[in-house]
């Protein structure tokens, strides 16, 4: 009776069992499994070809088109970089360029000083801070059809309540969106308005990720909140500050519908940013390449702008 379990034993081991069970696989020396990298190249290559046509094809398109001298219907002759040249000799594209600069600096800039600060307020515990949070989103949330709307309805004609409240306080006649200045303030002002909640959030998202014994230990240090804000906030944050810069500038130089439903482009050009400029030149002018050409010029100068914000990002990074 001993023998048997020594018996059964030698049989699995001339079968090439173990006690233990089956033994290791055989190595297999056929085709070598693909690579990981080869494997996610496969799976990405059809969304990537799906994207390159669907969006290098009309970019192409547009190209030839600032390159000849057509219209909507018809590609017309070609005329090199004549286009590029007449754009940049009209005054009505350097006063655009100008109004552009000057809409894109206040809407990044004044939208992130209310989203920092705003930010800052939030980690403060205040009473009701989520409806707050929720009431701080709306201009963001809103359709700018709405919010457009509502503005005109705010300072559009002397009767509008703003105006009305300016004249009862000694201001006169205010034509907010009469006058060639107060107009393109009040379009900064709206800009402002309908973007300082998403810098609100990258800032807030920012803060969030800064760890806390930083500060404690700043205040046992002695440091002052100016000095806490300036020299660990902002650098801890200049990663997320940079890109949402980048972001916003993005936001600012190819908005078209802030400053169409707002003004229109008007009074006599002073709203007019280049993106509106592009759009009137090619559709209600019906010179497509000269048109399409301004577009090609904003697309470089964004190009510049976000790769200097870009190497501020990897200096940061590299320090």
């Amino acid at each position: 009776m001993a023998s048997a379990p020594l018996t059964t034993g030698l049989r699995r081991a001339l079968s090439g069992v173990g006690a233990a069970g089956p033994g290791r696989p055989p190595r297999q020396t056929g085709n070598k499994r693909p690579s990981r990298a080869l494997t996610m190249l496969v799976l990405v290559a059809p969304s990537v070809i799906l994207l390159v046509l669907i969006n290098g094809y009309p970019l192409v398109y547009a190209a030839g088109q600032s390159l000849h001298k057509g219209s909507l219907i018809i590609t017309g002759e070609f005329v090199g970089l004549a286009n590029y040249t007449d754009v940049l000799t009209r005054p009505a594209f350097w006063k655009a360029a100008w109004f552009t600069l000057v809409f894109t600096l206040v809407g990044v800039f004044g939208s992130w000083l209310v989203g920092m600060a705003l930010a800052l307020l939030l980690r403060a515990k205040i009473p009701a801070g989520g409806i707050f949070k929720v009431l701080l989103m709306l201009p963001w949330v809103i359709p700018i059809v709405v919010s457009s709307t509502a503005w005109n309805w705010l300072v559009a004609t002397p009767d509008s309540p703003v105006p009305r409240v300016a004249r009862s306080l000694g201001f006169g006649d205010l034509l907010f969106l009469a006058d060639p200045t107060l107009a393109a303030i009040t379009v900064c002002v709206f800009k402002v308005w309908v973007s300082f909640p998403f810098m609100m959030l990258m800032t807030s998202a920012a803060l969030a990720s800064v760890d806390h014994n930083v500060y404690e230990a700043a205040d046992m240090d002695g440091a002052t909140r100016w000095q806490t804000f300036t020299r660990i906030t902002l650098p801890m944050i200049s990663r997320s500050t940079y890109i949402s810069w980048i972001l916003m500038t993005i936001f600012c130089v190819n908005d078209f519908p802030t400053i169409y439903l707002l003004t229109g482009g008007g009074p006599v050009n002073a709203t007019t940013s280049l993106v509106v400029l592009a759009y009137r030149t090619v559709f209600q002018d019906f010179q497509t390449g000269p048109g399409v050409a301004i577009a090609f010029i904003m697309t470089l100068a964004l190009v510049v702008i976000s790769t200097a914000l870009y190497r501020q990002i990897r200096k940061g990074e590299t320090a």
